[in-house]
């Protein structure tokens, strides 16, 4: 069975966001990741990463005005300055988390903007921040994203995010395969992950319709689950994921699972 953690952006928002940790805990998540860490000193997060005993797998880094509609500055060349400080953010807050990864938002292209200059700000941006994570061992994400959520993102595909990568040329610089996402972009899933494994550093999941938990829509995951072991991926899958209702009563998904890889392994 892959490695979960839970998205506490998401997920138990029944409580307060620093009690959330020994929430995720107590629901047997060994991990936990979640979008942005910048509203709360890290050393409030720290201890009750200490307290919950759960290890932090991953935030993004600083996504511009969220409130107002921005989703990232990568692509941007007006905001290199912005961006640039922002990853001077995320890494003091990785170094005191022990986050291994760092996601970097590609952003919504400007009004008006050419698609070729935000392609080459993009290029730049990422070669920055990875070589700056490098120096520290974080390796950094990119994730496709699906334009009818966000539209007008300008990273929306996984050969898209292959090409960037490897145009880029930074060792650490892994994608972020997000099965929802990728499920509304493009769909071939399993024939998508098998093509991209060797570049994938962190895979989300979710349903379709609704963003809900797995196995309330027509994603088939109990079959990508066990294709993720015949593969051998050894990376973490966050529980991206919006819950129906209350977040343990949803994680029926989660415990037959585990039963069933128990079972397995008991045969």
């Amino acid at each position: 069975m892959p490695k979960f953690c839970a998205n506490l952006s998401l997920m138990f928002t029944e409580v307060s966001f620093l009690d959330r940790f020994a929430a995720a805990r107590a629901n047997g998540f060994a991990g936990v990741e979640f979008l942005f860490p910048y509203a709360f000193e890290a050393g409030q997060i720290a201890e009750r990463l200490a307290r919950s005993e759960v290890q932090l797998v991953l935030h993004n880094l600083p996504p511009g005005d969220w409130s107002a509609g921005e989703r990232g500055l990568a692509c941007d060349p007006r905001r290199l300055g912005q961006f640039q400080d922002g990853v001077a953010l995320a890494l003091d807050y990785a170094r005191q988390l022990g986050v291994h990864r760092l996601h970097c938002l590609a952003g919504i292209v400007p009004p008006g903007l050419e698609r070729e200059r935000a392609h080459e700000t993009y290029i730049a941006n990422l070669r920055f921040a990875a070589a700056q994570l490098a120096a520290h061992g974080i390796d950094l994400m990119i994730e496709p994203i699906n334009t009818y959520d966000m539209p007008g993102y300008f990273l929306t595909g996984s050969a898209q995010a292959a090409a960037v990568i490897a145009e880029c040329g930074a060792p650490n610089l892994f994608m972020q395969y997000d099965i929802y996402h990728m499920q509304r972009m493009e769909g071939e899933l399993a024939n998508t992950i098998r093509a991209h494994l060797p570049l994938i550093g962190h895979m989300q999941a979710a349903d379709n319709p609704g963003r809900h938990e797995p196995g309330s829509g027509e994603i088939n995951y109990r079959y990508l689950f066990a294709l993720l072991d015949e593969l051998a991926y050894d990376g973490w899958v966050g529980c991206e994921y919006h819950p129906r209702g209350d977040t343990s009563a949803g994680l029926d998904w989660l415990r037959a699972l585990s039963k069933t890889d128990r079972h397995t392994a008991n045969r």
